[in-house]
């Protein structure tokens, strides 16, 4: 795939998709800011985030959208890296796009660059192992994470590691929702799947770094090795401290809880808007209620969401809240491009979030997780820019039209609804 070199002259996937008869577009307007670009981000973090998040300040922050902006963005900080490589990531797919990645790391290596590859036995188990075990022979330290063991239970293969971390000498990092395989590269060289990463410098590189070493030390280190190296990095830390590279401050958050209760907490904060892209939605209560109570006191409550999701049963499972959302007056839009992998969100303009969550139960009850949490209305306003832009190629659900869809769709809805804690 030598194309994807060139990737980031692209702007995006070609091709229009017209509504179908009887929907017309209907793209969100445009809206005031509710904080004007000048306030503090403390003040914001103080209001939009619950207690206890530990904000880390003075970041430079640059959204990139799906694979056509963010791969060659990290293949060019891989063939930057002068010291280490550390990348964590669900997918590592052995296809045209693995390989280019592949290369780079094993180069990387070869120059004298410790490079550390932490993949999901899972969500990679279509790779061919013999790459993997090409780029040991290089000097990629490169391991799965859990792989199949039916010994220790299904609660060991249901906790996955569904991260996406790449940290590069501790001055670049990237974390979002693209994995390392052809469904993000753009239609013709690959699927075209729409998803969002932000590439972070300052202060906040080193919390994402940490991150991926405890999983690290964790899987494949006892506990005195763990104790040792833990202490290694933290001193290592302290000598190289990033100096502050911009205005955004950002809490990093991998514990599930937090992250679900960062969403819910600034959606009851919200006073003009929220706004979130959903790869696969099926929500707690909390979060419904939330969404609900928000729309009902008016503020701006869109959803956008998959109208073909690569897992066909949670297309019927997530639609069985379509109902409850839109009798609230909750908009929801369906993404008919392919596949929508985003899992953001973005609340007045001011507080948004970028990273591998799902609202959903796997995300919520098992997967280990990574989440950017911001407080800025500059970045905030490009997240929303880019949301308003994709509901204009969007389809909108009403709900006029949405109960008359057929007798069976309601009945294995229904069903579905009642499994959605198997699926």
């Amino acid at each position: 795939m030598r194309d994807l070199e060139a990737m980031s002259e692209r702007t995006g996937v070609s091709g229009e998709v017209l509504p179908e008869p009887g929907c017309a577009r209907s793209p969100l307007p445009e809206r005031a800011p509710v904080w004007s670009p000048g306030v503090s981000g403390l003040l914001l973090a103080r209001y939009y985030l619950p207690r206890g998040h530990a904000v880390t300040r003075g970041n430079a922050c640059v959204l990139l959208r799906d694979g056509v902006e963010a791969y060659p963005a990290m293949l060019d900080a891989i063939r930057r890296a002068r010291r280490y490589i550390r990348l964590e990531t669900y997918m590592f797919i052995t296809d045209a796009v693995g390989e280019l990645f592949g290369q780079a790391l094993a180069e990387a290596a070869e120059r004298g660059v410790h490079v550390k590859v932490l993949y999901d036995a899972v969500g990679s188990w279509t790779s061919r192992k013999g790459y993997f075990e090409e780029l040991r022979q290089r000097g990629v330290d490169i391991r799965s994470f859990k792989p199949f063991n039916l010994s220790r239970g299904w609660r060991h293969l249901l906790r996955r590691d569904h991260r996406k971390i790449l940290v590069v000498d501790g001055e670049v990092a990237f974390t979002g929702g693209v994995n390392i395989s052809e469904h993000w590269a753009p239609e013709g060289q690959g699927a075209g799947w729409r998803d969002d990463v932000l590439r972070i410098e300052g202060p906040a590189v080193h919390v994402l770094e940490r991150r991926f070493l405890a999983t690290w030390r964790m899987m494949f280190q006892d506990r005195i090795h763990r104790w040792a190296s833990g202490l290694q990095h933290r001193l290592r830390r302290r000598r190289g401290a990033s100096s502050p590279r911009g205005p955004t401050g950002l809490a990093v958050l991998s514990s599930r809880r937090s992250i679900h209760r960062a969403y819910v907490h600034a959606i009851q904060r919200s006073r003009r808007s929220v706004l979130i892209a959903a790869a696969y939605f099926m929500p707690d209560r909390k979060l419904v209620v939330a969404l609900r109570d928000a729309a009902k006191r008016g503020v701006e409550v869109s959803l956008l969401l998959n109208a073909r999701s690569d897992h066909p049963l949670m297309e019927f499972v997530t639609r069985a809240f379509y109902e409850k959302l839109l009798g609230a007056g909750v908009r929801i839009f369906e993404w008919q491009r392919g596949v929508l992998h985003a899992k953001t969100a973005v609340v007045d303009g001011a507080w948004g979030t970028i990273g591998s969550f799902n609202l959903e139960r796997l995300s919520l009850a098992f997967n280990h997780e990574v989440n950017a949490v911001f407080a800025d209305p500059r970045l905030g306003q490009q997240l929303e820019d880019s949301f308003r832009t994709d509901c204009g190629d969007c389809r909108e659900v009403t709900l006029a039209e949405f109960r008359r869809r057929p007798l069976w769709r309601k009945l294995l809805e229904r069903a579905l609804y009642s499994l959605r804690k198997l699926i």
